[in-house]
């Protein structure tokens, strides 16, 4: 059974110093959050027999803690060698495109995407997929890591704030290789006003709830405030019902 969310001060400090072990311990880190992730999903909505599409599901953690919360679920990704990153690739996945979906509209009960959005080229076109596949009624819970944040040149940051380019430069100077998350390629800049257009503008969902992912809940309006919350949200968690 699923333990109760709770956003508090000592949760975010926790998340915080496993996010320090990311490249040297990622099981630990993704295996935390993922536990996180599940109890701050079934938050919103029934997962249980939930029908549950993880876009972008990597190596799995995500997938695991959501089925064994209940969910029957289906992990999707692009990537054979992110799906690969603990050995075989994990059960129940299938290689599909986040910005085409191969998935029928309103299939799902809820759709799902961790950290994946600013990694495509057109984020708002996967966002409108995650839409049309949910049926309504149904809750999509999508979050991303915003560019302007300290985390969002990931490896490069916080050369980031210098431009993407340089950053990613900088890096293979001091490391000999390209980043992995490369600018311009496989990472984009990503912000939270923009999101909040998006959502705002949409006719087919209601915002449940757009929050600071890792943040205590006391801190969720700073995403309220332009400009500040693009320095302080770190990751942006936006969670729709389908109309």
């Amino acid at each position: 059974m699923t333990e109760p969310h709770r956003a508090t001060t000592a949760r975010s400090w926790r998340l915080l110093r496993a996010f320090g072990k990311e490249g040297s311990d990622p099981a630990h880190f993704y295996g935390l959050l993922a536990r996180d992730t599940a109890a701050q999903l079934a938050s919103y909505t029934e997962l249980k027999g939930a029908v549950l599409l993880d876009v972008g599901c990597g190596p799995g953690y995500f997938s695991e803690e959501l089925r064994a919360a209940g969910a029957l679920c289906v992990g999707l990704d692009a990537d054979l060698g992110e799906m690969r990153a603990r050995g075989a690739p994990p059960e129940g996945v299938v290689i599909g495109d986040g910005l085409r979906l191969p998935v029928l509209s309103g299939a799902v009960d809820v759709c799902f995407s961790s950290n994946v959005l600013e990694h495509v080229p057109e984020p708002w076109t996967m966002a409108a997929e995650m839409i049309r596949v949910t049926r309504p009624g149904g809750v999509i819970y999508l979050s991303f890591t915003n560019w302007l944040s300290w985390a969002g040149g990931h490896e490069t940051r916080p050369w980031h704030y210098l431009g993407g380019r340089f950053a990613a430069r900088r890096y293979e100077r001091r490391t000999g290789r390209p980043p992995k998350n490369l600018y311009g390629r496989s990472l984009f800049p990503v912000s939270v006003g923009a999101a909040l257009r998006w959502a705002r503008g949409r006719e087919d969902v209601e915002i449940v709830d757009a929050l600071p992912r890792y943040h205590p809940r006391w801190a969720a309006s700073v995403v309220s405030v332009p400009g500040l919350r693009e320095l302080l949200t770190w990751n942006l968690l936006l969670v729709l019902r389908k109309r």
